[in-house]
């Protein structure tokens, strides 16, 4: 199964100014739906407290800080599921990430909620594709594989 993180994050790597961050910043919001629509999506609480729309056609699985990733993976029968936030969902699941889908918007927070708080160990990626979001803007979702070291 593919396990994509999808996010949009500011020039210095924010998902948001504070936990409760109605996010209207964003401009992939349309590719965003359009991406996981079908698929089941995992967030956290606080994320799922500041949606703005409700995520009609996705199954959502909320997870708590006492949820074992592993266990909430096995459970899912899909090809494909995103995680969607928030910082601390990222970092739970960093381990078995297969893609990242990530958005880099033209604005600096300065602070805020990082991509990857307290993240122990990182990763490779490789880029596979680059979306266009916003001509104007010039915004783009740049899509990456996680590259994991072989073990001999």
């Amino acid at each position: 199964m593919d396990i994509i993180l999808i996010a949009a994050i500011s020039a210095d790597g924010y998902i948001a100014r504070h936990s409760r961050e109605i996010v209207t910043w964003s401009r992939d919001l349309a590719l965003f739906k359009e991406q996981t629509m079908g698929c089941p999506v995992i967030l956290g609480s606080n994320t799922l407290a500041t949606l703005a729309v409700e995520l009609e056609g996705r199954e959502k699985i909320v997870v708590h800080r006492d949820d074992e990733p592993q266990r909430i993976l096995k459970s899912i029968n899909a090809k494909r599921c995103f995680v969607i936030g928030g910082g601390r969902t990222y970092t739970r699941f960093a381990p078995f990430f297969t893609h990242l889908y990530l958005t880099p918007h033209p604005i600096i927070f300065g602070g805020g909620i990082p991509l990857f708080p307290g993240l122990k160990s990182g990763f490779n990626l490789k880029l596979k594709k680059k979306v266009l979001v916003d001509k104007y803007r010039e915004i783009f979702q740049y899509q990456y594989v996680v590259v994991r070291e072989r073990k001999m």
